[in-house]
């Protein structure tokens, strides 16, 4: 695939990709290409700088994903400490007390712990409203509160 910048005949630009370099000559002297503004058919290349990878741009890429990183880190360490400083650790309980609370048998309160896949849907079936933690934002338990 190749993508083109066009320009046709009354100085309005689009980009368009083809499957090969050879299909802009091929059609573009047939008139099947249009401008997709005015239905110009009489269409050529836009002159177009080649996107070289420098070691600028290389540079600026990796500096941009790090700040990526870092703001997700930053914020998946905002969401431990939320989940920390609101939620009951239930560790290998979790299940037993998530049913507890969804049949009123405990006081309502979030928590957190372990289950097994086969429990989670065995909750999940029940209608007890559990979502799993992704690791990356699970606080690493300190010790069980009930």
């Amino acid at each position: 695939m190749i993508k083109y910048t066009l320009i046709c005949d009354q100085d309005h630009e689009f980009e368009i990709w083809f499957s090969k370099s050879s299909d802009f000559d091929d059609q573009a002297p047939k008139g099947l290409i249009e401008c997709p503004y005015c239905g110009s058919v009489s269409i050529e290349k836009a002159i177009m700088a080649p996107n070289v990878a420098t070691s600028r741009k290389k540079e600026a890429a990796a500096a941009k994903r790090a700040k990526a990183m870092s703001m997700m880190n930053a914020a998946a360490d905002k969401i431990r400490r939320e989940i920390e400083s609101n939620c009951d650790y239930v560790g290998d309980q979790f299940t037993d007390e998530a049913r507890a609370i969804h049949y009123g048998e405990k006081p309502k309160r979030a928590i957190y712990g372990e289950a097994t896949p086969e429990q989670a849907a065995e909750l999940h079936n029940e209608g007890v409203g559990i979502a799993p933690l992704p690791d990356v934002i699970a606080p690493k338990p300190k010790s069980k509160k009930n």
